[in-house]
């Protein structure tokens, strides 16, 4: 079968763990760049990375790439492209854009360029024009621009791959499906203990961390995928693979999620119960201040509130008492912590032994390891305890290049007026686009589907708008971040 180049696109700081994913899919020639991870593989390896990666936001099929250095130049290049190859007669398309260049400096007349270079050509051809279609296009393009250098690529994923499809309902700021993947790949665990978050939301990382433990595919929950519009589908083969389960695993611990919020532990059961994974995840009320031992060995992951989205009335006091939980409550285990801020990490007056630079949006956030347990450390060490393995070593030199113009400690001034660190003391100085969220909306499947037995009948999926004047702060900053394209930048 014919091998072609593809590119998956991701957050930044997942790109390792999203090029390990693909060489275990089999995946040839892996390299990693900026955000992205470009790969070779056949039809059936595209088919499975949408499908099956969990750190992937969409997989792109490269299809011509060609110097534009005017609007003229790009114009001309797209033309000579032959679309019929792939916009049929009555079939839609859209454009999706990501520029980085002075010359192109919109990328809306980018998106308008190369629509009108695709459907002067079918004109002059057949002088019909296909039709245009934003929200459920036959046929999506992706355009991306790296000063003079363009890329124009079949978008093979469609709508963004966090977009699960398991989430009924949401809560406040919920943390992104990928991010929650990749954070709990991080740590290492598959499934060989308990997991723990104490502040779970609305259940992203324990639905996530239990298709981590039963390696399910992701993808089992989409309704579908733009590669199932392409002239060239197989049925057949993606039927294959969609039903096929034998990778599948037995989990033989437990998953614990708890909040102090009667409506988010209600939303997380509803999330959990849609997933059909409620035999792996039980979901309580519980305040992280009542958090005790647990009787089994666990790994806590969590993700804090950190005062961009979400406030607490005492945020520092908040993680104060996160450290004094783990200290005393969560001996002999391994937490990690996802935060934003460096005050937030000295509250809890633990020494990390890794941590992780990635983004959560537009936020530059550390992931970071706590390993506990009694007495001093050198005493731990002495016993055969170890903080961190050479590799690990490697791992966070090599994770430093990203530090180098960190703003942690310049992101945020203290209001003298609160010395007690209540979130109405900071004022956040993020170009975070903050979006409108309505009621999902949910859609159906059958119920005699072999991979939907067990399954709930609907699932949820989200639905935003933007600010503008947040969108022109990040034009000015030359700066974009958006839902489907975040964090893209070149491809090398």
């Amino acid at each position: 079968m014919e091998e072609f180049e593809l590119i998956a696109k991701t957050f930044m700081g997942l790109e390792p763990v999203l090029a390990q994913e693909l060489t275990q899919l089999g995946a040839n020639n892996v390299q990693i760049g900026r955000r992205v991870v470009s790969f070779t593989g056949n039809k059936e390896l595209m088919y499975r990375a949408n499908f099956q990666l969990h750190t992937a936001i969409r997989i792109l099929k490269p299809i011509a790439e060609f110097k534009a250095k005017s609007a003229e130049d790009m114009y001309a290049e797209v033309k000579k492209i032959d679309w019929s190859k792939y916009i049929l007669k009555g079939k839609t398309f859209s454009v999706d854009s990501v520029v980085y260049s002075e010359e192109f400096k919109n990328s809306r007349f980018v998106t308008y360029k190369v629509k009108d270079a695709i459907v002067d050509q079918f004109r002059e051809r057949t002088g019909e024009r296909p039709n245009i279609s934003v929200s459920n296009p036959d046929v999506r393009l992706n355009i991306h621009i790296a000063d003079d250098k363009a890329t124009l690529s079949l978008d093979s994923s469609g709508e963004s791959l966090h977009r699960r499809g398991y989430r009924q309902e949401s809560v406040e700021a919920p943390l992104n499906e990928v991010l929650a993947a990749g954070m709990i790949l991080m740590t290492g665990w598959k499934g060989e203990t308990d997991f723990i978050d104490p502040m779970c939301g609305s259940g992203t990382l324990l639905i996530e961390a239990a298709l981590i433990a039963r390696n399910i595919s992701p993808g089992v929950f989409r309704k579908g995928f733009a590669f199932e519009k392409w002239p060239d589908f197989d049925r057949e083969m993606f039927d294959m693979i969609y039903n096929d389960d034998s990778g599948e695993r037995e989990f033989n611990h437990h998953i614990y999620g708890y909040d102090s919020d009667m409506k988010a532990v209600n939303t997380a059961r509803k999330n959990v119960m849609a997933a059909g994974l409620s035999k792996n995840i039980t979901v309580d009320c519980r305040d992280f201040k009542e958090f005790t031992q647990p009787a089994e060995k666990s790994i806590l992951v969590t993700n804090p509130p950190y005062g961009e989205r979400i406030s607490t009335q005492n945020l520092l006091g908040t993680y104060r008492m996160i450290g004094e939980r783990l200290k005393h409550q969560f001996k002999d285990n391994d937490a990690w912590i996802l935060s934003y801020r460096e005050e937030c990490f000295r509250e809890i007056g633990l020494k990390p032994s890794i941590k992780i630079p990635v983004y959560n949006g537009s936020l530059e956030c550390e992931f970071r390891r706590y390993q506990l347990f009694d007495g001093k450390m050198n005493d731990f060490r002495r016993d055969g305890g170890i903080i961190k393995t050479n590799e690990e070593k490697r791992e966070m030199a090599a994770k430093h290049r990203f530090k180098k113009n960190r703003e942690f400690k310049n992101r945020i001034d203290m209001n003298e007026e609160n010395e007690e660190g209540d979130i109405r003391s900071f004022t956040f100085r993020s170009l975070e686009r903050k979006p409108f969220r309505s009621k999902p909306k949910f859609s159906g499947y059958q119920k005699d589907d072999k991979r939907w037995s067990d399954r709930k009948e609907s699932f949820g999926r989200g639905n935003k708008r933007f600010n503008d004047k947040r969108t022109n702060m990040r034009k000015r900053n030359n700066r974009r971040f958006d839902d489907e394209s975040d964090f893209t930048e070149e491809i090398d």
